[in-house]
């Protein structure tokens, strides 16, 4: 941190007085913040919002006296600012933990595990790297009434996407489960197959699968080794263990999960699913990079580029932080720059061109 620039102050905000002093201590590791309070539930909270105005916010997702989800969404209406939720590692709390991110929260981290000392340096580089991101999101306030849904397009008609010879890849980071959210409901249940790598821990990935398939018209799992690729079917990658990468069978396209190492300090990383499909479909495949930290996925999206492929890149505008595709957009590694909004459309329309001109 120079001399002249502020420090990010951080509110920590947690039920229990073990992990208010285990994230303070994290926290304040880093020259470049300051833990300004701690808080013990909701309503301390907002008395220490007003007293000390910090620039990011950690939150419990399970709370007593306010459920962390209520509180959330009072704050992203009355004073958004940027919150990145700590969540258990059960199934309800990853459940409550998308909703968060639905809700309006920047990002998340699993509570730090206090009985296992030589995890935790590699816990705090994460939690902190997260709140600088944090700290660079500027939300706008949120409406109490929801926003509409995104409109769902057309099926493309019987028997337009007959086969998996096209099929259509996603990644995503930091906001990319809210983001390709709005994909997904856009798309008709006729899609191409669809291959994801978001990067989430491992625990959240298959809930975030099941949340998908329930609010969708696509079928969508966790992805398995050896999974066929099938037309309104999509498959994401299992967070945090496996690598997800398009493969063929004969005639047909699968999925194939593998446990080499991190690429670009990720597993599943968006740059093995992009090169495999560059491999095996090339011309064949419609890509997306959408909002996130970092730079995974970007040379992966060239690589597609050059292999034929349609490649999209999500803009700025509309990217809760334009890592990834504004590094794709520096590589020329996107054939288009888009909202993400105008993303699905895309996807379909790419497909949809190729059909009617024979491809």
């Amino acid at each position: 941190m120079s001399a002249t620039s502020k420090p990010i102050r951080v509110l920590v905000v947690d039920d229990s007085a073990l992990i208010r002093k285990l994230l303070t201590e994290i926290l304040s590791q880093a020259p470049d913040i300051e833990v300004v309070a701690a808080a013990a539930d909701p309503f301390d909270a907002r008395t220490k919002i007003k007293q000390h105005e910090p620039d990011v916010l950690t939150l419990d997702v399970e709370m007593p006296k306010m459920d962390g989800i209520t509180f959330l969404r009072n704050l992203m209406r009355l004073r958004p600012m940027p919150v990145v939720m700590v969540s258990s590692l059960t199934e309800e709390g990853a459940d409550v933990t998308l909703e968060a991110l639905e809700v309006g929260a920047v990002d998340f981290v699993t509570k730090p595990k206090v009985d296992v000392s030589h995890a935790l340096q590699d816990y705090a580089d994460v939690l902190i790297d997260k709140v600088r991101t944090a700290a660079r999101v500027r939300l706008q306030a949120r409406s109490a009434t929801p926003a509409p849904a995104p409109q769902r397009l057309a099926s493309a008609g019987s028997g337009r996407f007959r086969t998996t010879d096209r099929v259509i890849v996603l990644g995503a980071s930091t906001g990319g489960t809210e983001a390709l959210r709005e994909v997904l409901v856009a798309l008709p249940p006729d899609a191409p197959g669809i291959l994801i790598t978001q990067h989430i821990p491992a625990g959240f990935s298959r809930a975030f699968a099941e949340r998908m398939d329930r609010n969708t018209a696509l079928s969508v799992k966790e992805a398995e080794d050896g999974d066929i690729v099938m037309p309104g079917h999509a498959y994401v990658a299992p967070g945090s263990d496996y690598h997800l990468r398009l493969a063929r069978d004969g005639a047909r396209y699968i999925c194939r999960l593998d446990q080499s190492g991190p690429v670009n300090r990720h597993r599943p990383s968006v740059d093995v699913l992009f090169n495999s499909a560059a491999e095996q479909a090339g011309a064949n495949v419609v890509a997306a990079l959408l909002t996130g930290m970092g730079d995974d996925g970007a040379r992966g999206l060239r690589a597609l580029r050059d292999a034929g492929a349609h490649t999209i890149a999500q803009n700025e505008n509309t990217s809760l932080v334009w890592g990834m595709p504004g590094e794709a957009v520096k590589l020329d590694a996107a054939v288009q720059v888009l909202p993400l909004g105008g993303i699905a459309a895309s996807l379909i329309r790419d497909h949809r061109n190729a059909a009617a001109s024979g491809q």
